[in-house]
């Protein structure tokens, strides 16, 4: 039969051309798209039409991989905007959505942590976290911040210079704790103060981490001074103890620069054959008033075979980075350079903060792409002129140079831990005589009290490291196993059996679907790759226990035709011994080797996951037994009481008013439920 489907534009001069006229001379973002109707590229442009074009004419001297993506590029989309910065802001929200292979795509591994700020809730909360979450648009994260000690040593001297909520729960239903006597707390837990007066409080917090120190101090000097002039000495005190501890705060972080009165950012990045790393540095009034960094993957179809130029920390060979961005604007005219790496960095950056947070200066180590479109957006969100600049000598050179060597330092133990996985992952496909390194692991454990709560976990470690989207917990479904009476074995069987199902009917649905599209008959022996297609299969399988638990997991796996294809084997925790199926015997290892250590760490992750799950539904279900006692009172009543009054005990306290102003309990229920804690 005829085949119907699509050529690519380049093989289709005339609906290129057609395509081509279509598009505007205007502002905009462009969108490339497969057969699949999947987006490979998203990029912004002054004029659609032009850029657009460049991609496809011939005298074009594109790198390999923008060559490569035009050759898939089936059909061209693109959303006109009344101005370049409107185009700037439309595309990173477009990469951030869509995620398209061919962009560079910073990489959120979790490693460094962002300090948040919840303005959504009545009183603010201010805690150190590692995942940014997309829940409240009026919820502010500041970072990441690369040096994670001095960020939590920041956050704990804020909190004895600011009287901040100190603990996540109140210690007492009827009074505020000591932090309050002493100074340290204003007594939210108890309603002593305004949510208006705190978030008052909150915002000089915010001042600090948006690098507006010096702003706040020279806030804070007039307000002690009224305060002694009013003879307040109390609260002039505490204000002078306030501006003491914010000097201490920024006192050695003086930054040698000709001019302290403009507020600048620093960015520039080292990188090696797989990432780049990324160092901005937020200087204020002369001060270095945060550090963050930033990941950002280097295609693997860069890393051989594609004739691009190897990335180094450093020199020449870095500026002529061949990431697939618009042709023509690299220092050699041919592919993109560096600065599109750190161009997207200052896109992502910006687009998360405060109007206030932009500085008047960017010195960035290599030329941007489309530096005129981000000055020109910055300036919008700013009111002034931000400018960019490329800094070759004196001063702002050396602070450039000074980024640069911190991103080299920190892209080096980057590799150094690397080199270590790497070296675990070859020594465990050594001592196992697995035919490739493993590079996704996934662990399996079961956590129980006697039978009771039983739950499950699975922690999945990719290139030798953990990769926390991928975990999941279980609860054991097996009416057999409750209190009382307990079957590990079985319960492996169960998880094991639910995880991979899916995984088998996803396969056969390949295998038909394979057989359904071949033409030829030689093609049938490409059908063998079709399993090896599946993103989430496991190159091996650790079970935390010893014979017993492997082989409850080996005749599942066999029953489902699934054991020649997942290698899976189980770790001791007695003596760290490594049993295969059908084998007795633990393998000859030696518990300090480096395959052996990195299933140690797999093990003792999926045990702590396994382990935390099992004591929250111990937690939950202790603190429903009473309240299912009482009639009438159901699942949602139950969440509603004890997200009011926090514990049992509170609740039990409570009397018949108090308990009827819960959402849900009227003065009925909430009689019935004082008569039962008061018989």
């Amino acid at each position: 039969m005829p085949s119907t489907k699509t050529l690519p534009l380049v093989k289709d001069s005339e609906r290129l051309e057609s395509r081509l006229k279509e598009i505007p001379a205007v502002p905009g973002v462009y969108l490339m798209r497969d057969e699949s109707d999947r987006i490979l590229y998203i990029g912004k442009s002054k004029k659609l039409r032009n850029r657009v074009r460049s991609y496809f004419r011939e005298s074009q001297n594109l790198s390999p991989r923008i060559a490569m993506m035009v050759q898939q590029v089936r059909e061209i989309e693109f959303i006109a905007t009344d101005t370049e910065a409107e185009a700037l802001a439309l595309e990173a929200n477009l990469v951030k959505q869509h995620q398209p292979y061919f962009n560079v795509l910073l990489k959120d591994d979790k490693k460094y942590p962002y300090l948040c700020i919840t303005w959504s809730e009545e009183y603010p909360r201010i805690f150190i976290t590692r995942k940014r979450r997309a829940g409240s648009a009026k919820d502010r994260y500041y970072g990441p911040y690369v040096d994670t000690g001095a960020l939590r040593s920041t956050l704990h001297l804020i909190k004895r210079i600011f009287p901040l909520r100190q603990r996540p729960q109140p210690l007492f239903k009827d009074r505020p704790c000591l932090n309050y006597d002493i100074g340290r707390c204003v007594g939210v837990c108890q309603g002593l103060t305004s949510p208006e007066e705190y978030r008052k409080i909150i915002q000089k917090v915010a001042m600090i981490f948006q690098g507006r120190t010096q702003e706040l101090l020279d806030l804070l000097a007039p307000q002690m001074e009224q305060a002694a002039e009013d003879l307040n000495f109390e609260t002039a005190a505490r204000i002078r103890d306030q501006i003491k501890g914010l000097q201490s705060l920024s006192a050695g972080q003086k930054v040698s620069l000709p001019d302290d009165t403009v507020s600048r950012d620093a960015i520039a990045l080292a990188a090696d054959s797989q990432h780049a790393c990324v160092q901005l540095f937020q200087i204020r009034a002369g001060q270095l008033v945060g550090r963050l960094g930033f990941m950002a993957e280097i295609p693997s179809q860069l890393r051989a075979g594609t004739g691009a130029p190897p990335l180094q920390s450093g020199g020449e060979e870095l500026s002529q980075l061949s990431l697939s961005f618009p042709p023509g604007q690299g220092r050699e005219g041919g592919g993109v350079e560096a600065g599109a790496i750190l161009q997207r960095v200052l896109e992502e950056h910006y687009q998360n903060v405060e109007s206030v947070e932009i500085p008047s200066e960017i010195s960035v180590q290599y030329e941007l792409p489309e530096g005129e479109i981000l000055a020109d957006w910055l300036s919008n969100r700013k009111g002034r002129k931000v400018t960019i600049l490329t800094p070759q000598r004196q001063t702002k050179a050396e602070l450039i140079e000074m980024v640069e060597r911190n991103a080299e330092y920190e892209l080096a133990r980057m590799q150094r831990l690397s080199d270590r996985n790497s070296q675990a992952m070859e020594d465990l496909a050594e001592i196992l005589d697995l035919p490739e390194v493993p590079r996704r692991i996934e662990g399996y454990d079961i956590s129980h009290i006697q039978g009771s709560d039983a739950v499950a976990s699975r922690v999945v470690f990719i290139d030798g490291l953990p990769a926390n989207q991928h975990y999941r917990h279980y609860k054991i479904k097996n009416p057999e196993i409750k209190s009382g009476h307990s079957d590990d074995f079985a319960s492996l069987a169960e998880v094991i059996g639910r995880r991979f199902r899916g995984l088998k009917e996803e396969e056969r649905g390949k295998m038909e679907e394979g057989f359904s599209e071949l033409e030829e008959p030689e093609e049938l022996s490409n059908l063998s790759s079709v399993s090896h297609t599946i993103s989430d299969k496991p190159d091996l399988i650790m079970i935390d226990g010893g014979k017993g638990q492997l082989s409850a997991v080996v005749a599942v796996l066999r029953e489902m035709n699934l054991l020649e294809e997942l290698r899976v084997v189980s770790l001791a925790k007695q003596r760290e011994e490594i049993f295969l199926p059908g084998e007795s015997l633990p393998l000859p290892t030696n518990s300090e080797q480096p395959g052996v250590q990195l299933l140690r760490r797999v093990r003792d992750e999926a045990h702590r996951f396994a382990v935390s799950f099992h004591r929250d539904r111990r937690s939950e279900r202790m603190k429903r037994s009473r309240l299912d006692e009482i009639p009438g009172l159901g699942h949602h009543r139950q969440k509603q009481l004890l997200a009011h009054f926090r514990s049992i005990d509170y609740l039990r306290l409570a009397t018949p008013e108090e308990l009827a102003e819960v959402s849900g309990i009227g003065p009925r229920l909430a009689q019935q439920i004082y008569d039962y804690f008061h018989p």
